[in-house]
């Protein structure tokens, strides 16, 4: 199951898991979004590789027009993943430590 939804601060709420079967839904709501958007992922639990293709194309798509993708309170697990694909280099990722 995953959530996505606007936060309190402006910020894009994502929990539960990112994966194939999720992945339609959370880039339609990804879509839109524009400019410098926000993703917390305190609650995000699985990525997939589906789902890292889904915050690649937001990446793109916002870069386009100016704008970015920052990815926030991300956990060791997720960032690990993150690391070991390299989407670190293209994704700014902060730590949830």
């Amino acid at each position: 199951m995953l959530t996505l939804d606007s936060g309190p601060d402006g910020a894009v709420v994502i929990s539960g898991r990112l994966d194939a079967a999720q992945s339609e839904a959370a880039q339609a709501f990804l879509d839109g979004t524009s400019g410098q958007v926000v993703l917390d992922c305190a609650g995000l639990e699985y990525i997939s590789s589906a789902g890292l293709g889904v915050l690649l194309k937001t990446q793109k798509r916002l870069m386009a027009g100016s704008g970015r993708l920052r990815l926030t309170r991300v956990n060791r697990h997720i960032r690990d993943i993150f690391q070991y694909s390299g989407f670190d280099k293209i994704l700014e990722v902060d730590s949830a430590e």
